[in-house]
């Protein structure tokens, strides 16, 4: 009987810590912001303060990209390679975007730069909800709650964002020209931090 309830015991903590490993959407967007040119010299007040989350979680969100080896060991450069694989292959499947009705917002997706130039334009109109938003169109929901207000106070986090819903939404082309966008700036990055 005690050896049931020991391995029911043990199985119920690794249950736990495994769910406390599992990487979470404002995982990619605190990365995102640390790859960002004020974003990488940034404290974790800082970085709370400007994409709208609690100190705590900004902590634990760095703790769980080191263990995914996603930031290095004292959690101030973003290991933009692996960063790109994930992006390029795994989060459209792990962070998965809807596309809904028709509302006010942000421009994202293929409504929104770096993507938009690159193609023919197009009817169809994607945005982040946002009461602050200028724009209607059909709404993607962004990979994290703040994404909307955190991107009207910075541009270069705002593109990389969009060039996420295009990995999460977009077709082979839309995809192409979005990992196109991403290895500028991973590469833009690596040269700023060597």
């Amino acid at each position: 009987m005690h050896q049931v309830f020991a391995i029911r015991e043990q199985r119920t903590y690794t249950n736990k810590q495994l769910y406390s490993n599992m990487m979470k959407q404002q995982d990619i967007l605190i990365l995102l912001k640390k790859m960002t040119s004020d974003g990488s010299t940034m404290s974790i007040r800082g970085l709370a303060n400007s994409i709208g989350m609690s100190v705590s979680s900004i902590s634990a969100s760095l703790e769980r990209c080191k263990k995914a080896h996603l930031i290095d060991q004292n959690k101030k450069r973003v290991n933009v390679m692996a960063l790109k694989d994930f992006l390029t292959y795994g989060v459209q499947y792990v962070f998965p975007a809807e596309i809904g009705n028709i509302v006010r917002g942000v421009p994202t997706y293929i409504s929104a730069s770096p993507i938009k130039e690159q193609l023919a334009e197009s009817r169809d109109y994607y945005v982040w909800r946002s009461a602050k938003g200028t724009a209607r169109g059909q709404q993607i929901t962004p990979l994290y709650l703040s994404v909307p207000n955190a991107v009207l106070k910075d541009d270069e986090l705002y593109q990389l964002l969009v060039i996420v819903d295009t990995l999460r939404v977009g077709g082979a082309r839309e995809r192409a020209i979005a990992l196109q966008e991403l290895t500028k700036r991973i590469d833009r990055y690596a040269n700023n931090q060597q």
